[in-house]
């Protein structure tokens, strides 16, 4: 079906146009699309999440502690389980150590490492952004199978290229 209003099927017409057609176009068009997708589900958790005076790489930082069995991670682990730089983690934990919802522990038994840990001020802020979040989470816009079968599209994608 052709949709003259989606930027997207104009832009893989173009792609088709040029001759470049088949695998290209289909690939375009898929990476195109998918980086549309999170920029219009980033721009929702991200209003989601403004009051609370958190963004998602902040608020995701404060969920993975609030998960654990004591409220706090080496930082090199926590980056880890983030699946970023260790830079932007450390960036992350200095703006929520400004706000007060975490603070940087030396490690009991290891010198050389530095924990983060929430704060009670850092949980009662994630607990009440992880609800308002939920509500972007149980209606993303589109229906659970379709959902459900994009994380299966893309899960396949990650593991093509080394993410797990």
């Amino acid at each position: 079906m052709r949709d003259d209003r989606d930027p997207i099927a104009r832009a893989r017409r173009n792609w088709e146009d040029a001759g470049w057609g088949g695998e290209i176009a289909d690939g375009m068009e898929a990476v195109t699309s998918v980086m549309r997708a999170h920029q219009i589900m980033l721009a929702r958790v991200e209003q989601e999440l403004k009051p609370f005076g958190l963004t998602f790489a902040r608020f995701e930082l404060l969920r993975l502690l609030a998960f654990t069995r004591h409220g706090e991670l080496p930082i090199s682990k926590a980056s880890d389980r983030l699946q970023v730089h260790v830079s932007s983690t450390t960036s992350a934990i200095a703006r929520l150590v400004d706000a007060g919802l975490v603070e940087r522990r030396p490690h009991p038994t290891d010198g050389r490492t530095t924990l983060v840990a929430i704060t009670e001020a850092g949980r009662d802020r994630v607990e009440l952004a992880t609800a308002a979040l939920n509500t972007v989470f149980a209606d993303i816009g589109m229906p659970s199978d379709e959902s459900r079968a994009l994380v299966s599209a893309i899960r396949s994608l990650r593991a093509a290229h080394g993410d797990f």
